[in-house]
């Protein structure tokens, strides 16, 4: 009978730390390190986390797919290295440690800038440990000994490096310019860094008077403009519109009580928008007294509706690609300071945006009327700036209606407040003067996307993004560690000055820059007061999108660029994207030959997860319950490229799934307990069922490698899984248990099937590694032993004979199955009516068609059935010698209607129970020393009483 130690029950959450330490203390990253050298290498690159919390299911998919794609690639026989790295600065973590001084009710500003950059970095440093033990009990196996950091001091330096190339090609500039600037941290922040949630604005419909046009019946008219921020009217400098768009005049007959328009005068907006915008404005009656295209607009000038207060400029109207007749009037309020459209627009027109509002969210000095008003306040909320400028507009006569709207509106992903556009001076670099845009969109053409429509994402954002705004006003990062000529604004651009710098950063970290003067690095041949130096940071997507540079080019062990970089959908716009652009602006391609994207995670009712819905599912908690198996299982059950739900009824339904699995691989140790060599019989000697599993096998190998080429793992999971269940427990084992438990040792057709199952171990649990890590390790040394080079990790995919692959027979099996399905439910129905027990009380009648008996011929379809008997008629003429059963035979017979031509009657097989192999047979009893057995039993009884053996 099969014995084994195996145990039915995993106990993950005790044996896997169990084998973690084996690993350890084994080296088994080392000794496949070792096993590996020469070969291809294959280099998935880690996208790094912030070092700054717990990790989350997020974090966990990520870090799961990418170790199956590790282990799968190194399982094809590469040398597949993976070296985990974490993203350790930036406002993240800048904003834990200053949360620590605002609850200790002190100014951040006040702390010395190397001692909150210290404190930022052992924050950072603790919580890289963390998630380091975190990641490695999810199984995920790399150089957790030797990770890359961001905030090393190599890594600093070689992304100071990456900067001065940009600074010394020209790519590099300081401009002013609206960026998205977070009131609450004072900082820009980048497209990556922004979420976009609900919020309620303030609305306002306000004239512009024409002042001065070459078309009649816009003299005298106002243009009616219709902005959600009224705070940026004040830097108002010009009205857009769509030269294509239609345009009317219309003159006002009737208002409704509280309308601010007036009767008799003419205003203008896109005759699309009209309807609406009359019902906006409490217009019960306009006549239109013109229509004209857009075009028509050339050379129209309006005045400010706050002129003579402070506003005296033209107003010019300027045809704008970005107008819409979707909402609003038509006609678009512009403010180069406080929009990329608008900047856009003003830069084309020689139209300069300039600073009106501070960092703290305030009006500048320099602004007329509302200096010092608040548009936003350091906790987010709202200021009086709309209320006093759309007082002011009205006081004016300048406003026509009001009101708010409900709209989606950029907030920080971190402090939740929303965000304003600002003019600030910042640096940037171009995504024209060196052909950017150009070569990034080149190198995608060249990059394998999975999913596919990955590439569309990414290049439609590469096509329309403005230029990369690289500087944060923050103090925990590294510094762009650049001078800048106090006479002329510009940046020096000197090798010898970026080379110094680099190397105080290599010897003492980016914390050089706050340690020296400006004299140090610039050497003895520029003066330190002819120059500023500039104490902003890089954006940290710059950072970690110049890792390439640091780590892949860095690391022997690892290539540039590197096979695949894996992420979710969101590093579209974030690591992706950076990565790229970095690398395209110094290297000329992107870093990576393919990018795989996952989606995110959600809950079982398809919800975002959250604190206040109670529906966070906690990685640790799923591998304190259920062990990191299931979570892997998960994964890979799934299919990632979409969002992944899951909670506590999909982890059951994965913990049965993966049960079904261990199963599998104890039936196949318990079944080869004492397995030897001597056994194993030639592929060609066995059986046809055997041959038929071989087929499988050979089949199954084949699905494997193409998904894992696919990384596909979601095929894959479902082939192994499906075989396992289907073909294996549901069908081969059910069907061979007879033969292992009854048939004597020697017997050829046991030692055929012990061959089969000593195969299907060898691949399984090859197969399975990479997904069930610690389960199939526990069953290869279940079987194998627990010396210290015993790893199933060790191992590489087998190679599958192409002799076992046979379409025909495969083809016959289908036929067979099918014959059996009729069986089988026929036997059902009988024992659902209590008319017998187990199939092998069974005597089925099968009528079937020449074909069907032909195939039967060659085989013990009873065998096949699991019954005690089983006899083939003719469907169409029964022979003669048959009539003695088919006498027996009353009642309908069982068909399926998806296999017609078959039919089935089942009789109780005749004869007596063998109380070793329990199936119903006349014989039972012929052998005088073994009265309750049948012939075969008593002959294997008698060889194990002689010792006989195969």
């Amino acid at each position: 009978m099969p014995k084994t130690d195996f145990p039915m029950r995993g106990g993950l959450p005790q044996k896997e730390p169990e084998l973690l330490a084996r690993w350890a203390e084994t080296d088994l990253l080392g000794r496949i390190r070792a096993a590996s050298k020469g070969r291809e290498k294959f280099v998935l690159h880690d996208g790094p986390p912030y070092a700054n919390g717990d990790i989350h299911i997020g974090h966990a998919v990520n870090k799961i797919l990418k170790d199956i794609v590790v282990r799968t690639r190194q399982m094809l026989g590469r040398d597949s290295v993976y070296v985990p790295g974490w993203d350790c600065h930036g406002l993240p973590i800048e904003w834990k440690i200053e949360e620590k001084y605002r609850k200790a009710g002190q100014d951040k500003d006040a702390v010395p800038v190397l001692q909150f950059r210290e404190e930022c970095r052992a924050f950072a440093r603790h919580w890289v440990g963390v998630q380091s033990e975190q990641f490695q009990r999810l199984g995920v196996m790399g150089d957790w000994a030797d990770p890359y950091l961001t905030m090393t001091d190599a890594a600093e330096a070689q992304i100071v490096r990456e900067i001065h190339k940009f600074l010394l090609n020209g790519g590099l500039y300081r401009g002013l310019k609206p960026v998205l600037w977070s009131v609450v941290e004072k900082t820009a922040l980048a497209e990556a860094e922004v979420e976009y949630q609900d919020l309620t604005s303030d609305m306002v419909w306000v004239r512009f008077p024409v002042t001065k046009t070459s078309r009649p019946s816009l003299e005298g008219a106002a243009a009616v403009a219709w902005t959600t921020t009224p705070w940026t009217l004040p830097a108002n400098r010009a009205i857009a519109y769509g030269p294509d768009f239609e345009y009317g005049v219309y003159k006002v007959d009737t208002v409704a009580e509280g309308s601010l328009a007036k009767v008799g005068e003419t205003l203008v907006v896109a005759t699309a928008l009209a309807d609406a915008v009359a019902k906006d404005l409490a217009v019960t009656g306009w006549t239109a007294i013109d229509k004209f295209p857009g075009s028509e607009f050339a050379g129209t000038v309006a005045r400010h509706p706050l002129a003579g207060q402070g506003y005296e400029f033209e107003v010019p109207f300027l045809p704008g690609g970005h107008v819409t007749v979707d909402a609003g009037t038509g006609l678009v309020h512009t403010a180069p300071s406080h929009g990329a459209d608008d900047f856009d627009l003003g830069r084309a027109h020689g139209i300069p945006a300039s600073e009106t509002v501070t960092e703290d969210g305030r009006y500048h000095v320099s602004v007329p009327l509302f200096a010092g008003h608040v548009i936003y306040r350091p906790d987010g909320k709202k200021g009086d700036a709309n209320k006093v400028v759309t007082a002011a507009v009205e006081a004016a006569g300048g406003l026509l209606a009001k009101g708010q709207i409900r709209h989606s509106y950029p907030h920080s992903w971190r402090s939740k407040a929303p965000l304003i556009f600002r003019a600030t001076p910042q640096w940037f670099i171009s995504m024209e003067t060196n052909g950017l845009r150009e070569t990034a969109l080149a190198a995608l053409k060249q990059t394998r996307f999975v999913p596919e429509q990955g590439y569309n994402r990414l290049s439609s954002m590469i096509e329309s993004r403005p230029d990369w705004v690289i500087s944060r006003q923050r103090a925990w990062g590294v510094p762009i560690a650049i001078f800048v000529d106090k006479m002329t604004g510009e940046p020096l651009r000197d090798p010898a000055v970026c080379q110094r710098i680099a190397a105080a950063f290599e010897l003492e970290g980016s914390d050089a820059w706050y340690k020296h003067d400006a004299q140090f690095f610039l050497g003895e041949t520029f003066k330190a007061e002819d120059y500023e130096q500039i104490f902003d940071i890089v954006d940290v997507w710059f950072e970690s999108g110049s890792t390439h540079a640091f780590v892949l080019e860095q690391r022997p062990e690892l290539k540039w660029p590197a096979d695949l970089y894996l992420e979710g959908s969101d590093q579209h716009r974030g690591w992706f994207h950076s990565s790229l652009l970095e690398s395209c602006g110094t290297r000329g391609r992107a870093p990576y030959d393919a990018v795989l994207t996952h989606g995110f995670t959600l809950d079982e009712q398809g919800r975002k997860m959250s604190k206040s819905l109670g529906n966070v599912v906690a990685p640790q908690t799923v591998v304190d319950q259920s062990g990191a198996d299931i979570l892997r299982l998960w994964v890979v059950s799934t299919d990632y490229s979409e969002d992944m739900r899951v909670g506590k009824e999909i982890l059951k339904y994965q913990a049965d799934a993966y049960r079904r699995l261990r199963n599998t691989l104890r039936y196949l140790l318990g079944a080869l307990d004492g397995f030897q060599e001597a056994e194993r019989l030639p592929a060609a000697e066995l059986p046809e069922l055997e041959r038929w599993v071989l087929h499988r096998v050979q089949e199954l190998d084949g699905t494997v490698r193409r998904a894992i080429e696919a990384y596909d793992f979601h095929a894959m999971s479902t082939a192994l899984h499906n075989f396992c269940a289907v073909d294996l427990s549901a069908f081969y084992f059910d069907i061979r248990k007879d033969s292992l438990y009854c048939d004597r040792p020697d017997d050829p057709r046991r030692r055929a099937v012990r061959t089969v199952l000593d195969i299907l171990f060898d691949h399984l649990t090859v197969w399975l590694a990479p997904i069930l890590c610690f389960t199939a390790e526990e069953a290869w040394l279940a079987r194998h032993g627990d010396a210290a080079d015993s790893s199933v990790h060790l191992r590489t995919f087998p190679d599958v004979p192409d002799a076992w692959r046979d379409d025909a027979l495969a083809a016959r099996w289908v036929r067979l199955r099918d014959l059996r399905r009729v069986v089988t439910g026929a036997i059902e129905l009988k024992r659902g009516e209590k008319q017998i027990g187990s199939s092998l009380q069974a005597h089925p009648a099968v009528f079937a068609g020449a074909a069907d008996r032909e195939l039967l011929k060659s085989l013990d379809f009873a065998e096949i059935c699991i019954t005690s008997a089983l006899t083939v008629f003719d469907k169409e003429k029964p022979e003669p010698r048959d009539e003695a059963i088919l006498s027996k035979l009353k009642g309908d017979y069982f068909k399926l209607a998806d296999v017609p031509d078959v039919e089935v009657y089942v009789m109780s097989a005749e004869g007596h129970r063998c109380e070793r192999c329990w199936k119903v047979l006349p014989e039972v009893g012929m052998v005088a020393a073994h009265p309750d057995l049948c012939v075969r039993c008593a002959d294997a009884v008698d060889a194990a009483a002689s010792g006989a053996s195969a």
